[in-house]
């Protein structure tokens, strides 16, 4: 499978975002991508208005997906996440949406809200409430995860169970002091645990690190990008996944049983 991450910096214009959306999809249809994984939150963004998420929310059938639809009939799958409206509710979702033949597919609502180093992410989102099913794209079995849920290797553990191949992580990763630090260990250490390969693209900007990536079963960097926008690409092989795990089958030696859900989302 060959995969894509484009990082950019997202706008507090939607327009702009849809525009650069659309530029992506089409550079990585060019390339022959599979998949294509765009950041988390790319509908706007403010730094100096922490309620953008609100502002900014538009429902999956809104203008927003509707702009990108179109360019993925005869293009790669696409992933990234937007704020979505919760009915009858002052709160939105924060979704992973899946687009593919000019369809939204799949979604996930993200599981973990980002309630840490000062930030307080459920003070405007809801969390979901289920692990996301299983995609199949190009022969492997990808697992949905977004940005903050990759702290908590009980999800990735549970979608390698499941039986994922790929973990796939839109994020916007916060700088602060170490931040960079626990991008990389935290991406690699998902991949490695689980002999999966991990795709996590994140934004760039003042805001966020960027430096998306790509990991292989064995916790080795594929590729990865600087602090600026990118469009990255990276083969996945089912061989070196076979590889991985016939040396290291942690899935098979594991002593605990299959994560569960807590009823506490």
């Amino acid at each position: 499978m060959k995969v894509a991450l484009g990082q950019f910096a997202v706008s507090s214009d939607v327009d702009v975002n849809i525009a650069t959306c659309r530029t992506l999809i089409r550079q990585a249809q060019a390339r022959g991508a599979d998949l294509l994984v765009l950041p988390e939150g790319v509908l706007a963004r403010d730094i100096a208005d922490p309620d953008m998420v609100l502002k900014a929310a538009q429902p999956l059938d809104g203008p927003f997906i509707e702009a990108l639809l179109p360019e993925t009939c005869n293009g790669p799958v696409v992933m990234l996440c937007i704020h979505v409206p919760v009915p009858d509710h002052a709160k939105v979702s924060n979704v992973l949406v899946v687009l593919r033949d000019g369809a939204v597919v799949a979604q996930y609502r993200k599981l973990h809200l980002y309630d840490a180093f000062s930030v307080q992410e459920s003070r405007h989102v809801e969390p979901g409430d289920s692990v996301p099913p299983l995609l199949e794209i190009a022969g492997f079995k990808v697992g949905l995860m977004t940005c903050y849920d990759l702290r908590f290797p009980e999800l990735a553990r549970r979608l390698a169970l499941d039986g994922a191949d790929v973990l796939v992580a839109p994020s916007a990763w916060l700088r602060g002091p170490l931040k960079e630090d626990h991008w990389d260990l935290v991406t690699r250490a998902r991949a490695l645990d689980n002999t999966v390969y991990l795709v996590a693209a994140d934004e760039c900007g003042p805001r966020n690190i960027g430096k998306s990536i790509v990991v292989d079963p064995l916790g080795v960097p594929v590729v990865q990008a600087a602090e600026g926008p990118a469009l990255l690409f990276a083969e996945l092989t089912a061989e070196r996944l076979a590889q991985a795990r016939a040396s290291l089958p942690v899935l098979q030696n594991r002593r605990f049983v299959r994560p569960e859900l807590s009823g506490r989302t």
